[in-house]
């Protein structure tokens, strides 16, 4: 899944161009809160989804999906930004990595932070405290839209994680967010080397017409 062509160039991009390139077409898909266990990890890939909600009884599952998520894919767990209960641990993270698994967002909660430090299997969530889910929380949903730190995330969207955050992208914007935010890149290259070479840092960003590029479309 990683292999396809838009994966790629937004594993060049970092979350914060593709911030600014999100905005100018109006789309919100910044994840609120949504940050790394760990500052080093670096995620793209498109997303399978799941959907959580309160345990019934007899409680459901909380994690027995993961022997069906491709490759490549990003897990992204929507457990409507409970933080006293977890999603996701250690099992899930040796699990995960083994497969080949691109990362997991969670609008919650993990644990066993050491484990996926350890592998480099890139986890980004509200926090983590060791509490566990089972009896509390149940997968009610896989592979619908959910909601991540504000973020609509439907199956299939691109997402790029890195030390600032995680952003969505739309599958049906991404080649519009991408071009622009490939132009907003080759600007801010363009006038950090203008300014090496001694010119006024407001000359090079009219030069390049930053402004411009970070001006949200009417």
């Amino acid at each position: 899944m990683n292999n396809d062509n838009n994966v790629a160039r937004a594993a060049k991009l970092d979350t914060a161009t593709l911030s600014d390139a999100l905005d100018k077409h109006g789309i919100s898909g910044q994840c609120y809160r949504i940050a790394p266990r760990d500052g080093d990890f670096r995620m793209t890939g498109r997303a399978y989804t799941l959907k959580y909600g309160p345990a019934s009884n007899p409680p459901g599952t909380v994690g027995d999906y993961i022997d069906d998520v491709p490759p490549g894919s990003v897990l992204v767990l929507d457990n409507q930004g409970r933080d006293d209960a977890t999603v996701w641990g250690d099992i899930l993270t040796e699990i995960a990595h083994r497969r080949g698994i691109a990362g997991t967002v969670i609008d919650g909660i993990c644990r066993d932070v050491a484990l996926c430090r350890e592998l480099g299997y890139p986890v980004y969530s509200r926090g983590h405290w060791m509490r566990t889910g089972k009896d509390r929380v149940q997968v009610e949903a896989t592979n619908v839209p959910v909601n991540i730190g504000h973020a609509r995330v439907a199956p299939g969207d691109l997402l790029r994680g890195d030390a600032d955050g995680v952003v969505v992208i739309p599958r049906e914007h991404e080649e519009a967010v991408l071009k622009t935010a490939e132009a907003i890149e080759a600007a801010e290259n363009g006038i950090r080397a203008a300014a090496r070479s001694g010119m006024c840092l407001d000359e090079a960003r009219a030069q390049f017409r930053y402004h411009q590029l970070q001006t949200a479309e009417q």
